[in-house]
């Protein structure tokens, strides 16, 4: 079994510049063949995750369905600012 909260945050830490500040939490979906995963960070470092034109974000969640194919299951990433998350 793939620990995609694991993968997602190991893909996330080198991107950003403070990485002991990301945290990754799995949140209970409605649909069972989904898999919800929220990366919480600074805006800055949130906006570098986005990237141009949601770029950057889009190559993650690529990445993160290869993850998700061996689960079986989809994978929703958001992306969460610590301000929004108040």
């Amino acid at each position: 079994m793939v620990d995609c909260k694991q993968v997602l945050l190991d893909l996330v830490k080198p991107i950003v510049d403070d990485p002991q500040t990301i945290r990754v939490e799995q949140r209970e979906s409605l649909d069972e063949n989904e898999v919800l995963l929220f990366v919480y960070a600074k805006s800055e470092d949130i906006a570098r995750l986005i990237g141009r034109q949601g770029s950057m974000a889009m190559a993650i969640r690529n990445t993160m369905s290869i993850a998700s194919r061996l689960e079986g299951k989809r994978i929703s990433v958001k992306f969460e600012s610590y301000e929004d998350a108040k």
